[in-house]
């Protein structure tokens, strides 16, 4: 009896199992089901947690769990670590994420997030050196930037070009203006080396394709020329005719007799104003009181003033003085007869202008370069002639 009833018990088992199989089943294929619909409404809903205009920053040797414990501060709720650490090792980005800082907001989700951070989609940050500045000015704005990372504060120029490779090298003029952005982690003199990089690179293009002729020495010469031509004019299309008088005049043997270089020999002296004495106080710069080119560039020269200083307009004329009506514009003459006719021109407009103010006595004003003193005699003996 009892072998003849095993085989039907078994019968009689088999279905009951095959059953709960069939059942253990669909229990895990609505689990399966469910859990995937989860991990799907983390991996693209929305992170409603996040404020706008917030950033999450990746900082060099940051683990997986470090950067999520970074976003969980930001305010993201959504998802389980290991929701996370799963969707980031499906998108490839689980040792892939890059140093950086990213943009976060409400409506991205956690896959956007993690695609952004493999491919170093980062925040860029703009910083722009102005054409013309000098060394002081562009120190004190690369301070004031953020998130730049600061290194300069307590170093003299000396030890900065050092840092930048170039011990030796006088730190005027070796910056190229224009806009450069950088991303969280980036040092200031990560920054100047790619300014002084971009510097070289545009003045060797400008020297290599120079006008024939030229009454310049070298690349260094024609550096310094450009900043004096970016301190005179505002002007573009002025800037070859600068050129061309200054060229003409180093042809000659005539003092260049600038201005901006007296200016920047006087330092911090100087107050808006420029008095005989300091036109005849003697400094390496004073191109009224020395021959040639000054020994160093005066200011942070434009790829257009290097252009203008290694290409001259031609023509005869050998002076050049501002034309006084606000326009930033210049009257040029072949003669000195010529000149001071328009210097007398020049002081008339300015002081209609300004009342006889110096340049720092109004907004306007402060915009025009005032005449000198040599400018306002030199007015002054024309119209005694008359």
């Amino acid at each position: 009896m009892t072998d003849s009833a095993t085989p039907r018990a078994r019968r009689r088992i088999l279905p009951v199992l095959l059953s709960g199989v069939v059942v253990i089943a669909l229990l895990a294929g609505v689990a399966a089901f469910l859990l995937h619909a989860r991990y799907t409404r983390f991996a693209d809903g929305p992170m409603t947690g996040l404020a706008d205009a917030g950033t999450l920053v990746v900082a060099r040797g940051d683990s997986f769990q470090r950067v999520l414990g970074r976003l969980r501060e930001a305010g993201a709720t959504q998802g389980h670590e290991l929701e996370w650490r799963v969707l980031a090792r499906e998108l490839g980005a689980d040792s892939r994420i890059q140093v950086g800082e990213y943009p976060l907001a409400p409506s991205m989700t956690p896959r956007e997030l993690l695609i952004r951070m493999r491919d170093g989609k980062v925040i860029h940050h703009r910083f722009t050196i102005v054409e013309g500045w000098n060394i002081r000015e562009l120190r004190a704005a690369l301070a004031r930037a953020t998130p730049l990372v600061q290194t300069l504060q307590d170093i003299d120029d000396a030890e900065l070009m050092a840092a930048l490779g170039k011990p030796g090298v006088h730190p005027e003029g070796r910056f190229l203006p224009e806009t450069y952005l950088y991303t969280t982690g980036d040092s200031d003199v990560d920054l100047l080396r790619r300014a002084n990089a971009a510097l070289e690179a545009a003045l060797d293009q400008a020297w290599e394709t120079r006008a024939p002729g030229l009454k310049l020495e070298d690349r260094e010469a024609a550096l310094v020329l450009a900043s004096i031509i970016e301190k005179e004019t505002g002007i573009a299309e002025e800037r070859p005719a600068i050129s061309g008088v200054f060229n003409r005049r180093l042809k000659l043997g005539m003092r260049l007799q600038t201005d901006p270089t007296v200016i920047y020999g006087m330092g911090t002296a100087y107050d808006g104003n420029i008095r005989r004495s300091d036109l005849q106080t003697d400094t390496p710069y004073n191109t009224y009181t020395r021959d040639g080119l000054p020994p160093t560039p005066i200011a942070m020269a434009g790829a257009a003033a290097i252009q203008a200083a290694t290409h001259p307009a031609d023509g005869d004329a050998l002076y050049f003085v501002a034309v006084g009506d606000g326009s930033g514009r210049h009257v040029f003459s072949p003669t000195y007869a010529a000149h001071n006719v328009a210097v007398r021109d020049y002081v008339r407009r300015y002081r209609a202008r300004y009342g006889g103010g110096n340049a720092g006595s109004s907004p306007a004003a402060a915009a025009e370069e005032a005449p000198n003193e040599v400018e306002v005699e030199a007015a002054i003996g024309a119209d005694d002639s008359e």
